[in-house]
């Protein structure tokens, strides 16, 4: 009865864990239609913004009802973590969806696993974090992976710009994670605002300064986008951590970049090559071991 009870409990946060990873996952093929109408920077800028707005109504909603702030805000000593977290938060998004405007939805959402490489590599050369040996492994996978669909001609090694734009938004995110990190004892819901206003702003300038400011009738579609696959996504992956534990929690994440090239696939009719379903082959072996290797360090 203890054991049905507990799995019982269980439920509510592996399902808040699967729906974070479900809309981080529709925001590629989503945002691939978006860029008809919006440029690259625009649309990277209109989607942090909607997730900072978006979760400043709802500190505002959380403190009108009296609910108490977790850790509050960052103070002096977080302020060289929050810079570096805003300006690789622009940064990263704007690579993005520059890369998403020169590629297919389904190879984008599948590099976007290259940020595990990324994160950890930031970890053992910037902050010195060990990496165990089924880690190196599965980070030499995931990297061969992304190189096969990086690669437009094997016989003069051509290279996709998209691809390189996606892995650059990947090393950005990578340092930015570090950052986060050192941040996680501060209220979630307050960083992921000063994370998506600031760094939406900053695209914001970005696109003014380079011409590429643009205004369309769906804006306000993708604000709505970027409330739900950055900050909803964000704010039910922290919650779930709370009953399942970082580990558990990142293991239903992983299937994040999976649901969004089969989201790619279906909605947007992309028509996988050869080439691609060997990445997609090792990319599923490389997040495996990675699953596997975070599990059992937690346990």
């Amino acid at each position: 009865m203890m054991d049905a009870s507990r799995e019982s409990a269980a439920v509510l946060p592996i399902a808040m864990a699967i729906l974070a990873a479900a809309l981080y996952a529709i925001s590629i093929p989503t945002s691939k239609l978006f860029l008809d109408e919006l440029s690259p920077t625009m649309t990277a800028s209109v989607l942090y913004l909607g997730a900072g707005v978006g979760m400043m109504a709802m500190v505002a909603g959380r403190r009108l009802i009296g609910h108490p702030e977790e850790n509050g805000m960052p103070d002096r000593h977080d302020l060289p973590f929050v810079i570096m977290m805003v300006v690789l938060d622009i940064a990263a998004p704007i690579l993005l969806m520059l890369g998403l405007s020169m590629t297919t939805a389904s190879s984008v959402s599948l590099m976007n696993n290259f940020e595990i490489v990324a994160t950890t590599l930031m970890a053992l050369f910037v902050f010195k974090e060990a990496i165990s040996r089924r880690l190196w492994m599965a980070i030499l996978i995931i990297t061969a992976s992304c190189m096969i669909l990086s690669v437009d001609d094997v016989s003069d090694l051509s290279f996709n710009g998209g691809s390189l734009m996606v892995l650059g938004a990947c090393m950005c995110w990578g340092l930015e994670n570090n950052c986060t990190r050192r941040l996680s004892s501060r209220d979630p819901m307050i960083i992921t605002t000063i994370k998506g206003i600031f760094s939406g702003l900053g695209a914001l300038i970005v696109a003014f300064m380079t011409g590429t400011f643009s205004v369309s009738d769906s804006i306000p579609f993708v604000l709505l986008l970027g409330f739900l696959s950055y900050g909803l996504s964000i704010m039910l992956y922290i919650r779930s951590q709370r009953d399942l534990g970082a580990a558990r929690v990142s293991a239903y994440y992983a299937v994040s970049p999976f649901i969004g090239v089969a989201l790619s696939l279906i909605f947007l009719g992309e028509i996988p090559e050869g080439s691609f379903v060997l990445a997609l082959a090792l990319m599923l072996v490389g997040t495996a071991l990675v699953t596997q290797d975070t599990i059992e360090k937690s346990g």
